[in-house]
């Protein structure tokens, strides 16, 4: 899962950057009328554009791999941008030389000669000068893009974009509720510093098994977080009982450091639930998607069960009706009906365990 999710990325980067490559070569060659002697046919500039495509999209893909697995992710935001867009303009400068190197390979006394032609048709060339230029325009673009679909998540910011959300519109929802075990104690027990830390290192662990799953982010409350699914793709392969269990074993492979860094290994505990919602963007200056509903309410409330009931994880009987069971990897416990603080009626509730041998 992990790999289809870099096939994406990579996608993604290569396709917005054989756009933007295609301006280049459109304003670049459009305002003269000497066609370069490379170039045979209109269809040769299409083939240039998507092969700077190809190459800067990859690259732009290979900084961000980079930076987001190793130590350059901790560093504020502004020296990862640095880093990329030094790692563009020197595989864009790499390649011009190869380029060229290889062009002059047949002449005699190539390497001086190769070394004038890189200084001055390369280096000094406004064409070169213009491309590094734009490079780092499109690049610094792009990385705003990214960094504001981490802040709101991919989905949101393109729907945002698209306007979807401008008129309140229902939808059917699956919602899941993860909270943190005795947070009050570590909180505490660590001090705020040491405490947010902790809350970074978690989440920081949950954010590929919400990518794993399909799943998005709705809203980081303190040591709590709210995950959402469309019903419909939720309710397949296990996925709103992956996400916990998956991190729960996340935390666990990294014991050893939590032990270390905090003196203990954090647990959480779950809930989830789905139903109709009204979604709608609210907020002028600060926009986002809000979803209004009974629905979270009611999650809240289920959550708070897990403790009296025993459970590591629980799901509403309105979730558990619309589940796939015939190959879940995991065990369904009918708890029965169960009385929610500040609720009329009683709801059915079931607790989640993996099966044995999972």
């Amino acid at each position: 899962m992990r790999a289809k999710v870099q096939a994406k990325k990579l996608l993604f980067a290569i396709l917005a950057w054989t756009g933007a490559m295609s301006a280049f070569v459109f304003f670049r060659y459009s305002q003269t009328l000497e066609v370069p002697q490379w170039a045979v046919s209109p269809g040769d500039f299409a083939t240039l554009a998507i092969y700077l495509g190809v190459i800067f999209g990859s690259l732009h893909w290979m900084s961000n791999l980079i930076a987001d697995f190793s130590a350059i992710n901790r560093l504020p935001y502004i020296f990862s941008v640095v880093f990329k867009g030094l790692f563009l303009l020197l595989g864009a400068t790499t390649l011009a030389y190869m380029t060229q190197y290889l062009n002059m390979w047949a002449l005699e006394n190539h390497i001086a000669t190769l070394r004038q032609m890189l200084t001055v048709h390369i280096l000094y060339s406004p064409s070169f000068q213009a491309l590094m230029v734009y490079l780092v325009v499109v690049r610094v673009g792009l990385a705003f893009i990214e960094q504001m679909a981490l802040l709101v998540g991919p989905r949101i910011l393109l729907n945002i974009g698209m306007g979807k959300y401008h008129r309140p519109r229902y939808e059917q929802r699956l919602f899941m509720y993860l909270d943190m075990v005795a947070s009050t104690t570590h909180a505490e027990s660590l001090g705020d510093y040491r405490f947010s830390r902790l809350i970074q290192d978690c989440f920081s662990l949950l954010t590929e098994t919400v990518n794993n799953n399909e799943a998005e982010i709705y809203r980081y409350m303190g040591d709590a977080v709210l995950i959402h699914w469309p019903l419909e793709k939720g309710v397949k392969h296990d996925r709103c009982m992956n996400i916990y269990f998956e991190f729960s074993q996340q935390l666990n492979w990294q014991r050893r450091y939590f032990e270390e860094h905090y003196g203990f290994v954090p647990k959480f505990k779950a809930a989830a639930h789905c139903g109709q919602v009204v979604a709608a963007v609210v907020g002028v200056q600060k926009q986002e998607i809000s979803f209004f509903s009974d629905v979270i309410n009611t999650l809240a409330r289920l959550q708070d069960q897990c403790n009296p009931l025993g459970q590591r994880m629980l799901l509403s009987g309105a979730l558990v009706s619309r589940l796939e069971n015939s190959h879940s990897e995991y065990q369904l416990t009918n708890l029965g009906p169960v009385k929610l603080k500040g609720k009329q009626h009683s709801i059915e509730v079931y607790g989640v365990k993996p099966k044995q041998g999972n």
